[in-house]
């Protein structure tokens, strides 16, 4: 199995393209249609693992995409570039700036910026989760991007993926996260209800616990969420 998750993270190395060239922003002609758009949302703050998560997190989802025939427009609070130790992403908009009416689905990258209590939670984060959610557009949420969603309300009555339940504590995590009350904690793998689909394992949680990487899944499970035009 791990000669397996090794072989297809080599593939999936070899078809992402260098962020500095910019293959995530630029449009893209499907049959001479111009492509729907889908907004992706990184987490901002401090992160160790900034160039892994930029390659096989942010890039991964962005090839995926992109292959579909969708353009994607990735916004922060600060729209600043993302700039880790060799990889960077120039082209960032501000969240204050989005029309989500001309968005098909968010993706949201995890980042590995930090579990519960981790960096604030961007409130103009919050407020476009909640429209896309009014909406009744396709939201996908990997690992610990899931506090965003907790934090905007959106998880009440429905299952969620985490690299664990944040309601219990143990030896390692003394603190629960009680934003997450009265949302059902499913487990690591990925789960959809309804248009949302959470992950409960990033290319961090595979490099520093051996878990099973979801990018791909979820981002899969979000296309076809989405679904044809």
């Amino acid at each position: 199995m791990r000669k397996i998750i090794i072989l297809g993270t080599i593939i999936l190395v070899m078809g992402i393209i260098s962020f500095s060239s910019h293959p995530i922003m630029g449009p893209t002609d499907t049959f001479g249609q111009s492509a729907r758009k889908v907004l992706m949302i990184p987490r901002e703050g401090y992160s160790a693992d900034l160039d892994l998560m930029m390659k096989m997190e942010m890039g991964v989802m962005a090839m995926l995409l992109k292959r579909a025939g969708f353009e994607v427009d990735i916004a922060t609070t600060s729209g600043a570039a993302i700039l880790g130790p060799t990889q960077k992403i120039e082209k960032v908009m501000r969240l204050t700036d989005i029309n989500l009416d001309n968005y098909a689905g968010i993706i949201m990258p995890c980042m590995a910026v930090g579990a519960f209590p981790g960096p604030p939670v961007s409130q103009e984060a919050v407020a476009i989760v909640k429209k896309a959610v009014a909406d009744g557009k396709p939201l996908a949420s990997s690992t610990w991007s899931g506090i965003i969603l907790a934090e905007a309300g959106v998880l009440k009555g429905k299952k969620y993926a985490l690299p664990r339940d944040p309601l219990k504590t143990d030896a390692n995590f003394k603190l629960t996260d009680l934003r997450f009350e009265g949302a059902i904690y499913s487990g690591q793998g990925v789960i959809q209800d309804g248009k949302i689909i959470t992950s409960g394992a990033c290319p961090t949680m595979q490099k520093a616990y051996g878990m099973q990487d979801r990018t791909v899944e979820l981002t899969q499970m979000f296309i076809k969420a989405i679904g044809p035009k």
